[in-house]
């Protein structure tokens, strides 16, 4: 134990730190992307045009119904036959986002058909446009629904970015096969990445709990009440 904490971890924990650090660039970048791409997949899908629908639900279900690491080697080892080449870290981009879009736009499909269709109504009735419903009546509440699950979604994605090792890109478990390659000491390493993945994702889990109950209706209102009455009050 004396070697693990004071000459492993000083030795070894700042090169897996920098693997974590690409580890968690991955995952913001494929989140930011695979939310707007998934909402764009759940807007489409309830279309009711069959011609956009149905390749985006063959879209879906081909993309959920193959392995994420599969769909990494495809990207990274099989586009450069058709032309298209990719570095290692924007293959691995390209992959997390087109996985986590799939799986996303479910939620999303899911959200948006739980708005009152009473509100979309209203809306329409007051003269707003299609896009001006979307943007202030029905993203609103389905992002505010769908939070939680997007929360649980971004901590898995965390440690679904361990997959694109295998496409070589250089992230936490990949610098933890390199450390192990030089001390050859597997369990001491792979514990030090599991505290990792641990830090990240609880500290991950803390953040999404406080965005979303700041951003709840109660609280909302709250937020907003405070300053009208200090308002009211220097009026008087």
């Amino acid at each position: 134990m004396y070697n693990f904490f004071f000459l492993e971890i000083p030795e070894h924990f700042p090169f897996l730190l920098r693997g974590a650090l690409v580890t968690v660039e991955l995952s913001l970048i494929s989140m930011l992307l695979g939310t707007l791409l998934g909402f764009g997949l759940a807007v489409g899908r309830l279309s009711k045009s069959r011609a956009l629908r149905w390749p985006l639900d063959a879209f879906v279900e081909i993309i959920r119904d193959t392995p994420l690491i599969v769909q990494l080697l495809l990207i990274y080892f099989s586009l450069p036959e058709a032309g298209i080449v990719l570095s290692a870290f924007w293959a691995g981009v390209a992959g997390l986002t087109l996985n986590l879009a799939a799986y996303l736009s479910e939620v999303f499909r899911a959200a948006i058909k739980a708005v009152d269709e009473g509100q979309k109504a209203a809306a329409v009735s007051l003269g707003m446009s299609p896009a001006g419903v979307y943007r202030r009546v029905i993203i609103p509440q389905a992002a505010l629904a769908s939070l939680p699950t997007l929360g649980g979604y971004f901590i898995a994605l965390l440690k679904d970015c361990s997959l694109v090792s295998f496409i070589s890109v250089n992230e936490l478990l990949r610098h933890a096969t390199i450390v192990i390659s030089d001390t050859f000491d597997s369990m001491n390493t792979y514990f030090m990445v599991a505290i990792i993945y641990f830090l990240m994702s609880f500290i991950s889990a803390r953040i999404i709990r406080y965005v979303e109950i700041r951003l709840t209706p109660e609280n909302r209102r709250a937020t907003v009440s405070v300053p009208l009455i200090m308002e009211k009050e220097g009026a008087r």
